[in-house]
């Protein structure tokens, strides 16, 4: 069912917000069972991952990825991207249809499991009651807050009459512009910079801060920088704009040129600079979309609300309210999103049985302590769990484990290859606290790390498992190798 002129008024789950986080919650919280749900979504099922971020962003780089790896093998012949082939692919992945999106495929799936989709923008309106204009639903059982996050543009003058893109425009590019200004040092600034720049953009990047991709080792984010400036990208450290002009701006549709030149002042440390630009990206943080959803009915403050490990909102009695994805702010991640939704489904469908919810499955844990995360920059960054210095924060006795990647299976993939990893192992129990590695294609070595974090896997215990020759994977042994020789009991 899609619109709001359906005599339903009543479903077991009604989950407000229709991104992969909302979607699973639902999915969860009725399979297996004769449970009713409706989704609420104003925009597109399928959510923001799907049309403005994860998908179309690993679209657009890949290409890229691809053409370093061949022009690191000699005897493959690599020349510059086909730019229009390029943007049709990522079309076809976002289902771009007349200008806008296609979640078509979505309802269907949505209809297969079960699923009401209901169009328009859902409020709360109290307890176990969700209204979207003047039609209200109620739910007997849960409600599911799962309306994820927005773009933020700060307020430095001049910077929105500039209309300057955000994620989205820069996702979902019509046109490349010759020269960019790219406003932050995070992973949606850096993965801009990459795809941009392999389009042929002249890239310009201004990062307060001193250093790129702060969530993480700060190793990762000096390998990245490394390989943009070796790209041609400008990267401004100490560098934030203070005022910008733009006199045409005009809004040409999303991912389109928003007008004529833009002009950027900035202070950096040699003083104040001005770059000229075609286009301007923001990439400074996302907002919850937790300021117009009716948290006031139920006697909570708008912005992100705080959650229990069962993904229960906290300060709403009854247990009937949930929070899934970026509006609980604890990892604002698509995947981990979509694993606090499997929980809480499975604690909605336990409770509706009437089961004991004593089983770890019905309580979130991951994403707090083994928080994975892949930045999809070349070279990417691929980490899971805690940093070196947010484990000594949390008061545990770590030792470091570092080496270069340099193994058979990584010079096989190409003669250029650079990487990096790094663990952090607790002392007291011999296990991993968190890794973080460097490298081409790196992403797809994470797991491993990712299952020995979360299953708390001793070290001792990982020398059984004996990684493929040749095969990147290889660096594992070298790593516990490392650590084997710098243990006081060595010889």
């Amino acid at each position: 069912m899609t619109g709001i002129d359906s005599a339903a008024t009543e479903y077991d789950v009604i989950v407000v917000g229709g991104g992969p986080a909302g979607e699973n919650a639902a999915a969860y919280a009725i399979a297996g069972s004769d449970r009713t749900a409706a989704i609420v979504e104003r925009e597109r099922v399928g959510g923001e991952c799907s049309y403005w971020a994860c998908i179309p962003s690993k679209a657009l780089l890949r290409p890229g990825h691809v053409l370093s790896s061949a022009r690191g093998l000699p005897g493959v012949e690599a020349r510059g991207p086909d730019v229009g082939a390029v943007l049709r692919r990522r079309d076809e992945f976002v289902h771009a249809r007349d200008g806008g999106h296609d979640d078509s495929g979505q309802l269907d799936w949505a209809a297969q499991q079960g699923i009401d989709v209901i169009r328009g923008a859902g409020r709360l309106a109290g307890e176990r009651r969700v209204r979207i204009g003047e039609h209200e639903l109620h739910a007997r059982l849960a409600v599911v807050l799962a309306t994820g996050s927005r773009a933020s543009v700060p307020d430095i003058p001049g910077l929105r009459e500039a209309l300057p893109w955000t994620s989205r425009d820069v996702t979902n590019l019509r046109e490349i512009p010759k020269r960019v200004v790219v406003i932050g040092g995070g992973v949606v600034a850096c993965e801009a910079a990459t795809w941009l720049s392999a389009l042929g953009a002249e890239v310009t990047v201004l990062v307060r801060g001193n250093r790129l991709l702060t969530g993480v080792e700060q190793f990762a984010g000096e390998r990245v920088a490394e390989a943009l400036t070796a790209r041609g990208v400008n990267i401004a450290f100490g560098t934030g704009p203070q005022r910008v002009r733009r006199p045409a701006a005009a809004d040409h549709g999303e991912g389109r040129i928003h007008g004529g030149p833009v002009t950027v002042h900035a202070e950096g440390p040699g003083g104040e600079t001005t770059v000229l630009a075609d286009e301007i990206v923001v990439a400074t943080g996302r907002t919850p979309n937790g300021d117009d959803i009716g948290l006031d009915t139920v006697g909570l403050e708008p912005g992100h609300v705080e959650v229990d490990d069962q993904l229960t909102v906290t300060g709403v009695p009854g247990d009937w309210l949930y929070a899934v994805g970026d509006i609980n702010h604890r990892a604002a991640l698509t995947h981990m999103g979509k694993y606090q939704a499997r929980v809480c489904g499975d604690v909605i469908a336990a409770r509706a049985a009437g089961r004991p919810l004593t089983d770890p499955r019905y309580r979130a844990s991951a994403d707090r302590y083994a928080v994975t995360q892949v930045v999809f920059t070349d070279p990417e960054v691929a980490a899971v769990g805690l940093t070196a210095d947010a484990a000594r924060r949390a008061g545990h006795d770590i030792r470091t484990v570092e080496l270069d990647i340099e193994v058979a299976g990584s010079a096989l993939t190409r003669d250029d290859y650079s990487g990096h990893a790094a663990l952090v192992v607790d002392n007291t129990t011999d296990t991993l606290l968190g890794a973080t590695f460097v490298g081409p294609d790196i992403g797809e070595q994470l797991h491993a790390a990712t299952i020995a974090v979360a299953g708390r896997v001793p070290l001792e215990a990982l020398w059984h498992a004996v990684p493929a020759f040749p095969a990147v994977s290889e660096f594992w042994l070298r790593l516990l190798e490392t650590d084997r020789s710098s243990l006081p009991s060595a010889t």
